[in-house]
């Protein structure tokens, strides 16, 4: 491709994910949800559209790969598959899974998935499938009863990673080197000490994320302060960092990340009690997580999950139990754009964010 042909693509890629952005912030009307919740879908599809998914598990893992394709992780072993955006969805969940919680699901394609699922002991397990959900290997259990996983991420088709809440007074890490066939525990020499009462939340598929081939980024709550820990190197050594989001209890502390690059990200949080209020739930950094700054308006209340638009450097979106907030300035400040409950969020690069969540909702919005 010539550079005039780049730069045209490009562009058209960046004015794609900013009308994205614009059409979340349509005026709409309501559309009646699958468990009776309004929905946000205008006259020209703008904005969420719930789909139907048959089923009222709650999905808290997702995986985008494209307008069409995606997966979707939740209680009770459910696993659910589109390849026709949402219109109809296929239940594809492990055979005997259904004691089970997954909480994230990293898909490559329409046919390869790897998801975990969480718990202490044995309920944590990783499984792959290469055939569309239609059989499932087991190719992780968890046998050490102190270890609790919580979030993966994949850098690629082969290499990824799993963590799992402190052991020993360290966060543990899980590494893959063939696309989650076999995993191995990496050596915790490079992990900086946990804080008291600090731990992962498995609440989105979020508390562990990547960009590039060697960047990974952990998200921390529970302790005196909401941190973020970040590795260069496939999580063989780890560097810690403060952010603003509150933590000081079990219930506070960062949830959710999302990297644009390696050096611009996003981190949001708060307090998921719903009688308790969550100032300075967002934060931005701009220097891999070396630094953090809090949103100088931030989303109103508790967020779980958090995303990029697709092709633009300023948009991203923030979902939690009390709605979806839209920031234009890279996190600097967020408005709310919607009010349905969604625990997760992802999109994909050729224009379409989906969204997921409690009572079997799952929802997409994109450009036609």
């Amino acid at each position: 491709m010539t550079s005039m042909g780049k730069t045209r693509r490009m562009t058209a890629a960046g004015l794609a994910g900013a009308a994205l952005a614009m059409a979340l912030t349509v005026p709409a009307v309501a559309d009646e949800g699958p468990a009776g919740e309004k929905a946000v879908a205008g006259a020209t599809g703008a904005g969420w559209q719930l789909t139907q998914t048959g089923t009222d598990a709650r999905f808290r893992g997702l995986a985008g790969v494209s307008r069409s394709v995606a997966w979707a992780a939740g209680s009770h072993g459910t696993v659910l598959r589109t390849t026709d955006g949402g219109k109809s969805w296929r239940n594809v969940s492990p055979a005997g899974a259904g004691e089970l919680e997954f909480r994230d699901v990293e898909a490559f394609d329409a046919r390869r998935a790897v998801v975990l699922a969480i718990g202490e002991g044995e309920a944590s397990r990783v499984f792959r499938t290469e055939d569309g959900g239609a059989t499932w290997t087991e190719s992780f259990r968890n046998t050490d009863p102190r270890a609790f996983y919580d979030c993966m991420t994949f850098f690629d088709h082969r290499h990824g990673l799993a963590m799992s809440d402190p052991v020993d007074g360290k966060y543990r890490i899980l590494s893959t080197g063939d696309g989650g066939r076999s995993w191995t525990v990496l050596p915790d020499d490079g992990m900086p000490a946990a804080l008291p009462g600090e731990a992962g939340f498995a609440a989105s598929g979020q508390c562990l994320v990547s960009s590039g081939p060697k960047d990974v980024w952990l998200a921390t709550g529970g302790g005196a302060t909401g941190r973020v820990l970040h590795s260069a190197d496939r999580g063989l050594t780890w560097t810690a960092t403060e952010t603003s989001v509150p933590a000081g209890e079990g219930a506070k502390g960062v949830f959710g990340l999302a990297f644009r690059d390696r050096r611009h990200g996003i981190a949001v949080g708060g307090d998921y009690r719903k009688d308790q209020p969550s100032p300075q739930a967002a934060a931005v950094t701009r220097d891999g997580a070396r630094s953090w700054t809090a949103s100088a308006t931030p989303p109103p209340a508790y967020r779980s999950g958090v995303a990029w638009l697709p092709h633009t450097k300023s948009a991203a979106l923030a979902v939690g139990p009390t709605g979806t907030d839209l920031t234009t300035d890279g996190g600097r400040t967020w408005r709310t754009v919607d009010t349905g409950s969604y625990d997760t969020v992802d999109c994909t690069a050729d224009g379409a964010c989906w969204a997921s969540g409690e009572k079997g909702r799952v929802a997409r919005a994109s450009l036609r």
